[in-house]
């Protein structure tokens, strides 16, 4: 799958939005991805999945035997990529603030784990959700993602494979635009700003 058929599939679903929003991660952007609104249709989820499992190396592929996930974005792209690949997937949420396995989800250790996310911007999310999965045993692999927003800059101290990058301009608040100083961010995200 290529860029331009990702983005039509954000443009498909009506999950690329346009106006003021303020990131997870404390920036701000006049566009935001929702990811499940792109997710929401199952077979469109299947599709992205499958192309993102695609873009892993066939030798990383064999390696992977679980996939985990950040609740909330990345537990439908992690559990489609889970079926793509053929493994078991769950999914990491924060009940006190910090990442943790619950729902009686666990790994043995040792398990090679390929970390999933919808979108990647400063990594925070995904370098959290990492520190959990090795705390309860897992390795992780790699880390996946339906996008890269970081311009290529992230480092998530594991090989990182997006499906596509999509590189809209981000602003800390002291550096917007007049256009988006003029107007109130909305905050369409899952996380509370950073």
């Amino acid at each position: 799958m290529q860029d331009e058929e990702v983005l039509a599939e954000f443009r498909a679903s009506k999950a690329l939005l346009e106006g003021h929003f303020l990131l997870s991660s404390g920036r701000h952007s006049a566009y935001y991805l929702q990811c499940a609104r792109v997710l929401m249709d199952p077979d469109r989820a299947s599709r992205l999945a499958i192309a993102l499992v695609g873009k892993l190396p066939r030798e990383l592929r064999k390696e992977i035997g679980k996939v985990v996930s950040p609740a909330m974005g990345g537990v439908i792209i992690g559990h489609e990529t889970g079926r793509a690949l053929g493994v078991e997937a769950m999914f990491v949420e924060r009940p006190t603030g910090t990442f943790e396995l619950r729902r009686g989800f666990a790994l043995n250790p040792g398990d090679k784990v390929l970390m999933v996310e919808d979108v990647v911007t400063t990594g925070l999310s995904s370098r959290e959700a990492i520190k959990a999965i090795e705390q309860a045993g897992g390795e992780v692999v790699a880390a996946a993602a339906l996008v890269d927003r970081s311009g290529g800059q992230v480092d998530l101290g594991v090989p990182f494979y997006p499906l596509t990058a999509i590189n809209f301009p981000t602003y800390a608040e002291d550096e917007l635009p007049p256009e988006l100083a003029a107007t109130q961010a909305i905050k369409p995200g899952s996380r509370a700003a950073a």
